[in-house]
């Protein structure tokens, strides 16, 4: 198997920079935006977090594939990054846990990545010139067909990609008769936001992206509601900001994360926008500012809240605020039952300060 990682690879970005390195995962072609992510552990929920569909991901920790893969450590049904970018691509691995290695993985499910690159080279580059898209090829390394293929690739901004990764059909996680009923608009959501759930005597019923408030009220008559995570631009996303919005009306509670958060702010006419770079990690410093706590949280989106519109809007409050940067991470709806956060409390992977935010959706439910 160890000959895979000796085939040469090219990585393009769209700006023209260039890098060689070695073949990792199945042979062949891959498109996506760039991105990075700083946690130092995690690769396998990370690749499988709907929210990075379409995405090339570049691993900043040196050691990816060295604990294995296993079965149950996934954040959806399958692989959803576009393609990797690591330093070492251990085939090797160590766990008694693990079913399979890194490299059998990624050529069940057809996933072409790049090894044996400087890492923290691609990184700096990526965070001086911003988002971009990229071409990771190990069949073809002619640099003017690459460039010509890299060209037809489409530009995350404005690009609606939730229906492409929610569910076709809906399902039911949990306990029937557990005291809440909550209903899941899905449109991208990870396995682990369900568990938390399932932890707190949660009944959820998962509804594809495109289902209307009306289908999922008459349908399963639930004590709340949850817009969940997922990939591309939220502003190209009337449906869900339409829903979003007859939710808000009923003023049954209402809990958004990540992509959730951002239809909240759409919903009350606060504008989003592609981000330089976004926030991709397990380490990032929030402050929730009507408590004054701080948590370290585990972050995934590459489009924000417009920060100027939150804080000029008389229809929400500000909750919490990124201490990195100060762009805002979490907001309430005044005088409603409707919160959502920008990071992800269900922590899949990262630590686990943020978890009391479903402990205050299921207080709400209780009122």
């Amino acid at each position: 198997m160890n000959h895979f990682t000796k085939l040469p690879a090219v990585l393009l970005l769209a700006d023209g920079t260039v890098f060689y390195g070695k073949a990792a995962g199945k042979i062949g072609t891959t498109t996506g935006e760039i991105c990075f992510n700083t946690g130092m552990t995690g690769y396998q929920e990370i690749f499988t977090d709907p929210s990075y569909f379409g995405q090339i991901m570049v691993a900043t920790n040196a050691h990816i594939g060295n604990y294995g893969i296993a079965t149950e450590e996934v954040e959806s049904g399958n692989i959803q990054i576009a393609g990797l970018v690591c330093k070492n691509y251990n085939i090797a691995y160590s766990r008694k846990q693990a079913n399979e290695s890194i490299q059998d993985y990624f050529q069940e499910q057809n996933i072409v990545g790049i090894s044996d690159v400087d890492t923290r080279q691609i990184v700096r580059h990526i965070r001086d010139k911003g988002a971009m898209n990229a071409i990771i090829s190990s069949e073809i390394l002619d640099l003017d067909e690459l460039k010509a293929k890299l060209a037809e690739a489409p530009d995350m901004d404005g690009l609606e990609l939730s229906s492409q990764v929610s569910t076709k059909e809906t399902y039911t996680f949990g306990d029937e008769n557990a005291a809440y009923r909550v209903a899941v608009l899905d449109l991208g959501v990870k396995k682990n936001i369900l568990r938390n759930f399932d932890d707190r005597d949660v009944y959820a019923k998962v509804y594809p992206a495109k289902t209307t408030f009306e289908e999922m009220e008459k349908d399963f008559a639930p004590s709340g509601y949850f817009i969940s995570n997922g990939p591309g631009d939220p502003a190209a996303m009337p449906y869900a900001i339409d829903t979003v919005k007859k939710i808000l009306e009923t003023d049954k509670p209402m809990f958004g994360i990540c992509l959730g958060h951002q239809l909240l702010a759409l919903a009350n006419d606060i504008p989003t926008q592609k981000m330089f770079n976004g926030h991709r990690g397990l380490n990032h410093p929030v402050k929730n500012v009507i408590i004054n706590h701080c948590e370290v949280t585990s972050q995934n989106h590459g489009f924000g809240v417009v920060q100027e519109a939150v804080r000029a809007s008389d229809k929400v409050e500000i909750t919490h605020v990124n201490l990195n940067d100060q762009s805002i991470e979490g907001i309430r709806v005044k005088n409603k039952n409707a919160f959502s956060v920008q990071y992800h409390p269900e922590s899949s992977p990262g630590p686990h300060d943020s978890r009391y935010l479903f402990d205050d959706f299921i207080g709400m439910m209780k009122k």
